[in-house]
């Protein structure tokens, strides 16, 4: 057991839901810390209007919507993977600067599931963070060089979900 205290990365990938909520709870504890937190969404857009994005910046946290949407609703997958990219760019910078305590990259597991990010650029730069920062990624298949740099790594696992019984996602429930 190490006594240094050191900023963790954490996973939380899987096909279950609950991954991003459960970021955002980790998030509501730094904030109630004190900490100086940022999200940087990775595939969400800025059409939805979502409860946790509405709470969290009255709460002081960034919020970086980076994503043009959902890849199989992509009208010009050109601008979407631009998007990432430059999410990713803005993410970098924020990590590297020691500006936040926590920084949580929602979604970011796709990009480079997908090749838009290189996954050896993302582990440099989580390998690089100034030792305070905190790190959360989500998303489905999370890449396995990432899960083994991550201190924790929580699968998800879909039991049974509403939506396969036809139910849309709900407002305050799932957004």
């Amino acid at each position: 057991m190490t006594s240094t205290r050191r900023g963790l990365l954490i996973v939380n990938t899987g096909d279950g839901k609950g991954k991003s909520s459960s970021a955002f709870g980790v998030m509501l504890r730094a904030v109630a810390r004190d900490w100086r937190v940022a999200v940087i969404q990775f595939i969400k857009s800025d059409k939805w209007r979502t409860g946790e994005k509405d709470m969290a910046v009255k709460l002081g946290v960034d919020w970086v919507v980076g994503g043009d949407g959902f890849t199989w609703e992509s009208e010009d997958m050109e601008a979407t993977i631009v998007a990432a990219r430059d999410a990713w760019d803005r993410a970098r910078g924020m990590i590297l600067s020691g500006d936040y305590d926590l920084i949580i990259l929602d979604e970011a597991t796709y990009p480079v599931t997908f090749s838009w990010i290189a996954v050896d650029e993302v582990l440099e730069v989580l390998r690089s963070r100034p030792s305070h920062v905190n790190v959360v990624i989500t998303g489905r298949d999370a890449d396995p060089a990432i899960v083994d740099l991550a201190d924790t790594v929580t699968e998800m696992r879909k039991v049974k979900h509403a939506f396969d019984e036809g139910i849309q996602a709900r407002r305050g429930l799932d957004y």
